[in-house]
């Protein structure tokens, strides 16, 4: 969905299938050696594209994109990656940080969803990229109806990484406390931007919870 939106508003695609995990999972389980031997493949397998000027490397998952921005700071030490992760780092867009530049040229074909949709930043958004909810505010001058939590929408989903997986108890009382400000709002769809974050609150709702870009390419026509 996102390289149909990418190629629909102008850009050429290229995907690097030797490309692997980002490696938060690893950090956030305090494994940093898997962690940062997994954001040096990463700079390798990307290393050739960026040498022949690639303009951007585009990540949708904002916990991912959080990783990757970090990765000048992990590898600061490292005297084989310190200037090619700085490189990266510079290069590195959320798919996020791109909405504004992609509704400007596909705002009239996107068709707006029938009722309200509630966005839930995500922590790896607001707090690890400090983006604010103003990113979705060009959807609304197409005729969307985009909301966001009316109370709380500065706390955790309960995801929280692995703590879904590791800390079930915790988590499923906060996804159950910001479930119940989202579905105040009545809306027909539940939008964010981390898979973490759309996983673990879709196991508690029946209301389609989907990454934003999904939605929108639902919506090109």
């Amino acid at each position: 969905a996102t390289a149909r939106l990418m190629r629909e508003a102008g850009w050429q695609v290229i995907r690097i299938q030797q490309a692997r995990c980002c490696g938060s999972v690893n950090y956030h389980l305090d494994q940093h050696d898997a962690a940062l031997d997994q954001a040096r493949a990463n700079i390798d397998a990307w290393w050739p594209q960026v040498l022949q000027g690639v303009d951007g490397i585009v990540v949708n998952a904002s916990g991912c994109a959080v990783m990757v921005k970090k990765y000048d700071q992990l590898l600061a030490h490292d005297p084989h990656y310190a200037e090619k992760a700085k490189r990266i780092v510079s290069l590195a867009k959320d798919a996020n940080d791109l909405l504004a530049d992609w509704v400007e040229v596909l705002g009239p074909r996107l068709k707006a969803p029938q009722g309200p949709v509630v966005f839930h930043p995500p922590c790896t958004w607001q707090h690890g990229q400090r983006m604010g909810p103003h990113v979705m505010e060009p959807l609304k001058k197409w005729g969307w109806d985009i909301r966001l939590s009316p109370v709380e929408s500065h706390m955790c989903c309960g995801s929280a990484g692995t703590h879904s997986l590791l800390h079930p108890d915790m988590a499923h009382t906060l996804r159950d406390r910001k479930l119940g400000h989202l579905h105040s709002v009545e809306p027909t769809c539940i939008i964010s931007s981390n898979m973490g974050c759309i996983a673990h609150l879709q196991s508690g709702t029946q209301v389609p919870v989907r990454h934003w870009v999904e939605v929108l390419d639902a919506a090109l026509v």
